[in-house]
Order: structure tokens, then C-alpha cells, then sequence
């Protein structure tokens, strides 16, 4: 097994035939949390909706290995089944379709996958509420369709229960700190905190040190113009709050 739980190599994508990335390299191990940051338009969307596997972008070079297989020839729904989550900037609705049916069906497809047997409904109505605590989301919430009718807290709040659910052991979590207060933030943090382990790994993307206050990354990333132009430890967070990316940007075009 490979060291690096995500290994990304010269990687390029494009989507409506425009490129957006243009040659990313990334290592994440298991127990970091990374941050990339960068200005609107950098690819920093981009890059996780390649990784998740979303058709709309076509690789055109590069490699990218997931625990030491090839993320880029799986699917995404094996990509997911072995254990890669994503955490949307802007959650969908999906009407008709209860939050216990939705997430029961994506645990036991998870487990078939895996060669496990099916939950019962007894230990997955358990697994909900214990899972539906780290992120003190409202029972109601978790008993109605998914998302329909949640504000944007309830939304990003049910993102990371369905992440505690599913124990990724990558997650990548897009913007999720956008349009929350402070109180949904905080309660979003604990919850991406308490299912932090040895064994897992997370890359959050955002513009903001408020959430990396609270997640405390270990590596940070820019990403501008669709290539990573510096990476640092968290003290690189705390200069961006003060000085914005325009020194960072202009010393990596010198």
C-alpha cells in the first residue's frame, strides 16, 4: 500500500473545452488536513469535482492514485465505495427521496461493494442517531426528504452527517463554510473534527481562516490559475487573512 493516501501528478482538466487545470501535484497522508485556497477561478472546484469523478470534466494528462490505485479509471461511485467523499459547495435537493432511505441505500451499496452483508434497519436506524449527534442535526431533518426545504446551515450540516455516516477515508469538503454563521460553522468544525483519525485524511477547500481556525490544517495550498503556486504550513493561512494573494501570486510570477 502506498504511503500517500492521494497522490496527484501533473494533472490537466478541462471542461467545455477549456482548460482549468494546468498541471496539479498533491500528497495527502493519511491524518492530514490539507487547505487550498486561492482566488475565485483558480480551478480550486474544479480540482474536487475531478477527483470525485464528475463527467462534466475530462482529464487530459496526468495520474492521480486513491490509496495506491488509480482514482482516474474508477468510476464514481467506486471512487466513493472506496471510500472518497466529497462535501458539495451547494448541496442538492432531492425531492421524494427520505434522508433514511437515501443514506441507508448508499451504506449498504458501500458494504456490498465490500463484500459485507446488508445493514439491518435496527443497527442503521442506531448508526443514524448516533451519527446524527456530532453534527446535532435536528431528527426531523434526518426523517424528510433530502435537503428539500433545509436553509444553508441545515444543508452543510447534513453534508458532514452524511460524511460521519459513510466514514470516508478521504474526504474533500468544497467550500462548505460558505453562507454559514457563526454558530453553524462552529458546529460544522466540531463535527469534521470529531471524525478526524490516523486512518482518514481531509482537503478543504475555502477562502476564509475563519474555518481553518477552527480545523487547523496542517499543510496549506494556493492554488491560482490552475496550478498550486505555494504550499506552507498553516502560517500560511494567517498571512493570506492579513495580506490577501496578491504577494503570493506576484512572487510566483517573477
Amino acid at each position: 500500500m502506498s504511503q500517500y493516501m492521494l497522490k496527484v501528478s501533473d494533472l490537466h482538466a478541462e471542461t467545455g473545452g477549456k482548460e482549468i487545470l494546468k498541471g496539479i501535484n498533491l500528497e495527502v497522508r493519511p491524518g492530514e488536513v490539507h487547505a487550498i485556497m486561492g482566488p475565485n477561478g483558480s480551478g480550486k472546484s474544479t480540482l474536487s469535482m475531478v477527483l470525485a469523478g464528475n463527467p462534466a470534466y475530462t482529464v487530459t494528462r496526468g495520474e492521480a492514485t486513491f490509496r495506491g490505485k488509480d482514482l482516474l479509471a474508477m468510476p464514481p461511485e467506486v471512487r466513493s465505495h472506496e471510500g472518497l467523499f466529497l462535501g458539495f459547495q451547494y448541496p442538492v435537493e432531492i425531492p421524494g427521496v427520505s434522508m433514511v432511505n437515501f443514506m441507508r441505500a448508499a451504506v449498504n451499496e458501500k458494504r456490498k461493494y465490500l463484500g459485507e452483508p446488508p445493514m439491518s434497519a435496527t443497527d442503521f436506524l442506531r448508526l443514524m442517531r448516533e451519527k446524527r449527534a456530532v453534527v446535532e442535526l435536528d431528527s426531523k431533518l434526518a426523517s424528510r426528504s433530502v435537503n428539500e426545504g433545509f436553509s444553508g446551515g441545515e444543508k452543510k450540516r447534513n453534508e458532514i452527517f452524511q460524511m460521519a455516516v459513510l466514514e470516508p477515508r478521504l474526504s474533500i469538503l468544497d467550500e462548505t463554510d460558505s453562507g454559514l454563521d457563526v454558530d453553524a460553522l462552529r458546529i460544522v468544525a466540531d463535527g469534521v473534527n470529531t471524525l478526524k483519525s490516523p486512518e482518514n485524511a481531509t482537503i478543504v477547500i475555502t477562502h476564509y481562516q475563519r474555518l481553518l481556525d477552527y480545523l487547523q490544517p496542517q499543510i496549506v495550498h494556493i492554488l491560482y490559475k490552475g496550478r498550486i503556486i505555494r504550499t506552507d504550513g498553516p502560517e500560511l493561512a494567517a498571512f493570506i487573512e492579513k495580506n490577501g494573494f496578491d504577494p503570493i501570486i506576484k512572487d510566483a510570477e517573477l
